[in-house]
């Protein structure tokens, strides 16, 4: 994944000259966020860790996403992507954080979400946004472009 290296390798300069750390909070990336991350050598330095949150048990007793939100527009959806995104900066410290619910397939479509669907959550400072995007229908490929797509929107958010 060179093009994973050289997201982190641009947040970690952008994390260090700021001074600012950063947490995850993963679905349906399994953690390969944080992964590539802690790849590079002294992201401790702004990395504060992450929570993998693949069952909703864990989305809200640890992330403390409302179960409202989960009924209400399901896991895989905008409003929980950025719960969990302000949840991850909420129990770090961190003062960013990122966040992937979807559905890497290949089960698990919905009429609204097919196989390759991703809610992506960034919670900065001073706001939190997400952002949807459908990939293609392989597992493996799905979970790497979740994992380049959230590295992207957090780059242009910081």
């Amino acid at each position: 994944m060179n093009e994973a290296r050289i997201l982190v390798e641009q947040l970690a300069a952008k994390m260090l000259a700021a001074g600012t750390w950063l947490a995850t909070a993963e679905s349906c990336t399994g953690g390969n966020i944080a992964h590539q991350i802690t790849l590079m050598p002294g992201s401790s330095a702004w990395f504060k860790g992450g929570v993998v949150s693949y069952t909703n048990e864990v989305k809200m007793n640890v992330l403390g996403v409302p179960s409202e939100l989960i009924d209400s527009y399901t896991e895989v959806s905008y409003q929980v992507a950025e719960a969990m995104a302000k949840g991850a900066r909420r129990i770090t410290g961190a003062d960013f954080a990122v966040s992937t619910t979807g559905i890497a397939g290949p089960t698990g479509a919905t009429a609204n979400d097919p196989v390759g669907t991703v809610y992506i959550g960034v919670a900065t400072p001073s706001k939190v946004m997400s952002s949807r995007v459908v990939f293609g229908t392989d597992r493996q490929q799905n979970i790497d472009n979740f994992t380049l797509a959230a590295l992207k929107m957090l780059l242009s958010n910081i």
